[in-house]
């Protein structure tokens, strides 16, 4: 039986819509607030609660916006005694943190928190129910976190299908310059060539590009705030990515000129990127895993993946992911089938048992 009954969500966006739609689907009663009286009445729509109408304390007041706007808000509602506890899903944590303590809020009921989850939409009707399932949502509760805050904090994470993990503030906004600020910032640099670039060369796009660009399509208000409030790490990330980036064009200028010796340098940080890539954990959080890639053509139809889903499973095949390349002018593409290694010749053979063609 959960002890988080009553539940106040502060900002109803991406973010604070879904936690509020993953606690519905626990029998919690959520309330929602925002200044946007829009979004709250699409957030209520979409099943996400009710609309709050400051009828007596809550178990739990999640605040779900900018960082710069976290602390003013904390105290706002504390002097109101709206809530036992608070908590944020700000993705910086030292900037919150500090202002609190400046406006002299009370850091016992408050545990800072960011959920590290998202996608290149924004808004509640981007927003979804099982947005957190199986992702690392930090914690970093100050010196004066009182345990119960903690407490209360785990157990949204736990209803929301997140995976708790505590850490400081400030060597969180650290981990989140390296694999989140930094790499959205150096995405938005590769798509900001994409806005000049030829008819031509947008026509040969691939799925390298998108894979590259994807998460440039944020909202730029947003991320602006997200980077100004955590300026210095991911300046810090930006000048090494920089730096790295400046002496593949002086090694690639070398090699232009015929310095055959200057590949090695350009190697030597392609080989750097695999490493780095390896890294980065798999399935579950757990190691990574090397997986073998199936390729299927696949109509731009209704029903299409069901059938091919059907097809691994009459094999007794896991599909452990997926990806589509569409292909430009025709209503067909190819699907990218992950699968263990000693799985692609069994389900390779159901493919084309069930009539589908593979490249």
């Amino acid at each position: 039986m959960t002890s988080l009954r009553r539940v106040l969500v502060v900002g109803t966006g991406l973010i604070g819509t879904s936690v509020a739609l993953a606690l519905r689907e626990r029998g919690v009663t959520v309330l929602l607030a925002d200044r946007d009286p829009l979004a709250v009445r699409l957030a209520r729509e979409l099943g996400a609660g009710e609309e709050w109408a400051d009828d007596g304390p809550v178990d739990l007041a999640v605040l779900a916006m900018p960082p710069q706007a976290v602390a003013p808000e904390l105290l706002r509602l504390q002097k109101d005694f709206v809530a036992r506890f608070y908590t944020d899903v700000a993705s910086v944590k030292a900037l919150p943190v500090a202002g609190a303590e400046q406006l002299g809020c009370d850091m016992h009921t408050y545990i800072p928190g960011h959920p590290l989850a998202g996608r290149e939409r924004s808004g509640p009707a981007a927003a979804r129910a099982d947005l957190f399932l199986g992702r690392p949502w930090a914690l970093c509760p100050t010196s004066e976190t009182a345990p119960q805050a903690v407490a209360a904090a785990r157990e949204l994470v736990e209803l929301c299908g997140g995976k708790a993990v505590e850490v400081d503030a400030g060597t969180h906004d650290e981990a989140v310059a390296v694999i989140s600020h930094a790499p959205h910032v150096a995405a938005s640099a590769v798509a900001a060539r994409l806005a000049t670039a030829s008819e031509t060369a947008l026509g040969l796009a691939g799925q390298g590009v998108r894979d590259v660009t994807r998460i440039a399509a944020g909202d730029p208000a947003l991320w602006t705030g997200i980077l100004s409030g955590n300026a210095a790490p991911v300046a810090s990330v930006l000048e090494a990515v920089a730096a790295d980036l400046a002496e593949a064009a002086a090694a690639l200028r070398a090699l232009s000129s015929g310095d055959d010796t200057a590949g090695e340098r350009v190697t030597a940080l392609l080989e750097t990127g695999v490493q780095g890539q390896g890294r980065i954990p798999g399935k579950h959080g757990g190691p990574a895993t090397t997986y073998a890639t199936v390729q299927v053509v696949i109509g731009d139809r209704p029903g299409e993946l069901s059938r091919l889903f059907q097809a691994a499973r009459d094999a007794g095949v896991n599909i452990e992911d997926i990806r589509l390349e569409h292909t430009q002018g025709l209503p067909l593409g190819v699907a990218e089938l992950s699968v263990r290694p000693d799985a692609a010749a069994v389900l390779a053979e159901s493919l084309r048992s069930h009539g589908w063609q593979l490249p």
